[in-house]
């Protein structure tokens, strides 16, 4: 009996993380997708121009999002740059347009919403675990993402 059970609540919880990375793309609310000024003088690099703006030789988190973005979304963004700003200040953020950073995200091999930590040719991959915890355990988020970095300092 419990192994059907876990099973039925892995599919539940796999449904819901397509659900939510596909209402990132049909959402109705016409979201600002770029920093404010005031975040764009610091460390963070958002909506960059078409040049790339991701240092190799540097730890960096790369999140690249679409010009919609559901709560979802903007939950793995906030917990990102908590995250970063509490323990590593000196780890650039990017946050990417992938709808108009064409390039980029190609470059990358980026064709939804994504969240890496990436130093060099070693890049790894958050998206599913920032998409399953950012908004309802982000203190698991929060730690993934500090041990990741610091994995790779």
């Amino acid at each position: 009996m419990k192994a059907p059970l876990k099973k039925l609540k892995a599919g539940i919880a796999c449904l819901c993380l397509i659900a939510a990375i596909a209402s990132c793309n049909s959402s109705n609310k016409k979201e600002k997708t770029c920093c404010s000024e005031a975040e764009t003088k610091t460390s963070q690099t958002c909506c960059s121009s078409k040049a790339n703006p991701i240092d190799a030789d540097k730890v960096s988190v790369v999140y690249f999002h679409a010009t919609r973005r559901c709560a979802t979304c903007q939950a793995v963004e906030k917990v990102t740059k908590e995250t970063l700003a509490k323990h590593h200040k000196e780890v650039p953020f990017h946050s990417i347009n992938r709808e108009e950073e064409k390039e980029l995200a190609q470059k990358y091999k980026v064709e939804w919403q994504t969240l890496m930590v990436m130093k060099g040719d070693k890049m790894v991959n958050l998206t599913n675990e920032a998409f399953m915890n950012a908004r309802t355990k982000p203190e698991k988020l929060e730690a993934l993402l500090k041990s990741t970095i610091e994995s790779m300092l």
